[in-house]
C-alpha cells in the first residue's frame, strides 16, 4: 500500500495557522499593537490604507529588536514571552502566540525596520508570501516599524471575503480603541489614507474615554471603583441617558487586555435594573485586575475570550459595586434606613409637645353608588347592554365602523394603552405601534426628494471620532435626503438644513440614531435604515395619545390598512380582553 501520509511544507502550514490569527485586517492591528505595547512603547502609530489591504504599518519607540532576534521572530512557535508550560497560566503580557507574526507574513508582503537603544545599526528584513527575501544593516529610529503590505495577495480567495472598505476600517477602529483605552499613558495615533483619524496624548483613562467617544459623553460617566485586595475594579458607567440599542460601547479589560463576556454583561445589565427602557444596553468601561494566575486567556486564538477562577464572585462584584455607584450619584433610588431630622424637629418643636390628633375621616357605610337614587334608569340600561354585549357575542370578524360614532366605546388606560369597545369585542390598543404603521404607509407612499427646511441658526453637532468616521461614509446620501451639513472644524458637524417635517429639537437624537444604525452595515442597507428611523422619530409612543379624538383619527387611519395584527418586527399592535375569564374573577 502507498503511503499517503506527509509533511506539508513550511509555507503551506503557516497559511493555514493564518486562518486562526489573520482573519482580516483588525487582526493584525490587534497583533501588533499588543507588540508594540509589550515591547514598552510609550508612543504608537497606525498607518492604514484602504482599510488595511494594501497596508498596515505599526511604527513605535519601544525597546525593538536585535538583528537576531528580529530574524527568529517571524519563524512558527518563536516567542520572548513564554518558556515552559506552566507560563501558559500565567501570562503578564498582551500575547505570546509564537505563529502570530510568521502567520502574518504566510499571507502578506512584510518588512521590519528596528533597533536596539544600544545599536550602532538597526536591521531591515523582508519576507514574501512567508519566504524570506533577504536581511541587511540599515539605519532607523529605536524601536520597530512593521509594514505590512497587500493582505491576502496570494490566497485570493481569502481576500474576496474581507467586506468593503467601511466595514473592514471600522473593525480596525474597534482594535485601535480598545489597545488605547487600556494605555491611557501612551501616545497614540491613527491614520487612514493620509488623514488623521486619532491623535491621542497620555493622559488619564477619563480624559482617554472623552477623547475617543466625544466630550458629550463627560457628563453622563459614572465613576466605578472598588478594592478587595484579591482583586480590583474600576472604570467609569454611563447614566442612563447613555445608553443605546445597539452594543458597542461596552468595555470590559482584565489586566489591561480587553475581553468579551455575555456573562459579565448581564451582571451590568442587572445593576441597571428598572431604569432602562426595554432594549437598551448600558454603556460601560470597566477594568479588573487580579492576579495572573486566576484567568485563563489562553482560550481563544483572538484572545478575546477569558476563564476566571472565581466568576460567580467577580459577577456580584461587578453588580453590586455599579448599583451603589449609580445610587451615590443619585441616578437610581437608594432606601435611607436614618430617620429624617425634619421629622424629629417638627415632633418637639415648641407647641406640639410631642403628641398629634390624627386625621378624621368620615365614611357612610350605607352609601351604595348602584341603588335607584344614585344611577339613573338609562344608565342602568346602558351597563346592562354593555354587559350583555361584551359577555354574549358571537366571535366573529372585527367590523370596527358600522357607524362613524365611537360613543363611551374607547377608554384610556393610565398605562398609555386603551380599551376599545365594538360588536362584541373589547380590544386593548397600543395605538403607539398602530400610528407606527400608518406613519410607515404614509411615508411609503411618499417619494421622497430634496424636501428641506433651511434652519433660522445652524445646529452644531459634536462628533467623536468613529461618528467622524461613519459621517463620511453617508454624507453623499445626505443631500437627497433633505439635509445640509458640513465639517465646520475638527469633529463639530455644521447642520444649516433638515428634511421638512424634523423638529429642531429632534435632529441631535436623530444624528445619533443614524451614526448608531450604521454600525458593521454597508453603505446600501443605509437608505433602508435610515427610513425606519425617520419613521420611528415621526411615530408617536402610546403614551403620547392623551385625547379622544387623536386616538379616534389613528384608529380610522389604522382600519383603512386592513387593521394588521403585528408590527413588520412581529410585535402585536392590539390584544383582545377576554372578557369571560374577567368574569370569573367575581
Amino acid at each position: 500500500m502507498t503511503d499517503i501520509i506527509k509533511l506539508l511544507p513550511d509555507h503551506v502550514a503557516n497559511q493555514i495557522a493564518a486562518g486562526e490569527v489573520v482573519q482580516r485586517p483588525a487582526s493584525i492591528v490587534k497583533e501588533l499593537m499588543e507588540n508594540a505595547i509589550d515591547a514598552g512603547a510609550t508612543k504608537v502609530e497606525l498607518i492604514i490604507r484602504d482599510a488595511g489591504k494594501n497596508l498596515i504599518q505599526v511604527v513605535d519607540n519601544g525597546t525593538g529588536m536585535s538583528d537576531t532576534d528580529a530574524r527568529l521572530a517571524f519563524e512558527r512557535h518563536a516567542t520572548s514571552k513564554i518558556s515552559t508550560t506552566e507560563d501558559i497560566f500565567k501570562i503578564s503580557t498582551k500575547g505570546f502566540r509564537g505563529e502570530a507574526l510568521a502567520s502574518i507574513a504566510a499571507v502578506s508582503q512584510v518588512e521590519l525596520r528596528t533597533k536596539t537603544k544600544d545599536a550602532k545599526a538597526g536591521t531591515n528584513i523582508y519576507i514574501e508570501g512567508g519566504g524570506f527575501q533577504f536581511q541587511e544593516p540599515i539605519q532607523t529610529a529605536e524601536g520597530s516599524n512593521f509594514s505590512v503590505k497587500n493582505l491576502f495577495y496570494n490566497v485570493p480567495a481569502r481576500r474576496k471575503f474581507l467586506k468593503n472598505n467601511n466595514v473592514e476600517f471600522r473593525h480596525i477602529i474597534d482594535e485601535f480603541q480598545r489597545v488605547a483605552l487600556a494605555h491611557e499613558n501612551t501616545d497614540f495615533e491613527l491614520f487612514h489614507n493620509d488623514d488623521i483619524i486619532f491623535r491621542l496624548r497620555k493622559s488619564n483613562l477619563l480624559q482617554r474615554i472623552i477623547e475617543i467617544f466625544g466630550r458629550k459623553l463627560q457628563p453622563l460617566l459614572v465613576p466605578i471603583r472598588e478594592d478587595l485586595g484579591w482583586i480590583k475594579l474600576n472604570g467609569f458607567v454611563a447614566k442612563p441617558e447613555g445608553a443605546k440599542k445597539v452594543r458597542g460601547e461596552q468595555f470590559f479589560f482584565v489586566n489591561g487586555r480587553f475581553f468579551r463576556s455575555a456573562y459579565f454583561n448581564k451582571a451590568v445589565q442587572e445593576a441597571f435594573e428598572g431604569l432602562l427602557l426595554p432594549g437598551y444596553i448600558p454603556t460601560f468601561f470597566l477594568f479588573l485586575e487580579l492576579d495572573f494566575g486566576k484567568v485563563d486567556v489562553n482560550i481563544h486564538p483572538q484572545k478575546t475570550e477569558v476563564k476566571f477562577e472565581d466568576e460567580s464572585l467577580i459577577f456580584a462584584l461587578v453588580r453590586s459595586t455599579i448599583k451603589r455607584s449609580l445610587g451615590i450619584y443619585n441616578v437610581a433610588p437608594s432606601l435611607d434606613f436614618e430617620k429624617d431630622s425634619a421629622i424629629d424637629a417638627f415632633v418637639h418643636q415648641k407647641g406640639n409637645s410631642g403628641s398629634y390628633k390624627s386625621p378624621e375621616i368620615t365614611v357612610d357605610r350605607n352609601y351604595n353608588p348602584f341603588t335607584e337614587e344614585v344611577v339613573s334608569a338609562g344608565e342602568k340600561i346602558a351597563m346592562t347592554d354593555m354587559y350583555q354585549q361584551n359577555t354574549q357575542a358571537e366571535p366573529s370578524k372585527i367590523n370596527l365602523f358600522e357607524d362613524e360614532d365611537f360613543d363611551e366605546d374607547l377608554m384610556r388606560l393610565p398605562n398609555g394603552y386603551w380599551l376599545f369597545n365594538k360588536n362584541g369585542k373589547t380590544l386593548m390598543l397600543d395605538l403607539g405601534r398602530m400610528h407606527r404603521l400608518v406613519v410607515s404607509e404614509r411615508n411609503s407612499r411618499k417619494k421622497r426628494g430634496n424636501e428641506k427646511q433651511t434652519l433660522l441658526f445652524s445646529l452644531e453637532y459634536h462628533m467623536n471620532e468613529t461618528e467622524k468616521n461613519k459621517f463620511r461614509s453617508i454624507k453623499k446620501f445626505l443631500p437627497d435626503l433633505g439635509f445640509e451639513m458640513v465639517i465646520a472644524n475638527d469633529n463639530v458637524l455644521r447642520i444649516d438644513a433638515v428634511p421638512e417635517g424634523l423638529k429642531e429639537t429632534q435632529v441631535m437624537k436623530f444624528m445619533e440614531h443614524l451614526f448608531e444604525i450604521l454600525e458593521y452595515r454597508t453603505e446600501d442597507e443605509f437608505l433602508q435604515f435610515y427610513q425606519n428611523q425617520w419613521n420611528k422619530i415621526q411615530s408617536k409612543s402610546r403614551f403620547d395619545f392623551l385625547y379622544k379624538h387623536d386616538a379616534e383619527q389613528v384608529i380610522r387611519d389604522f382600519t383603512a390598512l386592513g387593521f394588521p395584527d403585528y408590527l413588520p418586527s412581529g410585535k402585536r399592535c392590539f390584544i383582545e380582553v377576554p372578557l369571560d375569564d374577567l368574569k370569573n374573577k367575581f
